[in-house]
């Protein structure tokens, strides 16, 4: 049985989506430093966009473009590295933390690029 399924995604996605929206509504109402809310509401923004794209793989598979199966790791990591971060700080993690966030950001440009290359594979005959 293979654990990295067209299931597991969508079940991360949907946790993902979930996370997205409960530090959004921490940010609009149980932070009061502009900042950490400025970070929350970001990591939120690409937390939530990101895991729309998960679900999005999940359609371009189903409609054959196989190679979209690699694309949720680049968004999920992504949002793990590049949301996680923002959410660390905005929590009082060190600054140094910020480092990782630009690791998320290419991690969802890859995952970008790879839907890109699936989407190849979609009406090849076309």
């Amino acid at each position: 049985m293979k654990f990295w399924t067209r299931r597991t995604w969508m079940t991360l996605a949907a946790v993902s989506g979930f996370a997205a929206v409960a530090v959004g509504a921490f940010a609009a109402h149980g932070v009061q430093d502009p900042r950490a809310q400025e970070w929350l509401r970001t990591g939120s923004v690409y937390g939530f966009m990101h895991t729309l794209a998960t679900f999005a793989c999940a359609t371009f598979m189903q409609v054959g473009a196989r190679r979209a199966r690699f694309a949720p790791a680049f968004f999920l990591s992504g949002v793990v590295l590049f949301s996680g971060s923002l959410y660390a700080m905005a929590l009082g993690a060190p600054r140094w933390l910020g480092m990782v966030t630009p690791v998320g950001g290419l991690l969802f440009l890859a995952g970008w690029a790879v839907l890109a290359w699936a989407a190849r594979g979609v009406d090849p005959k076309a």
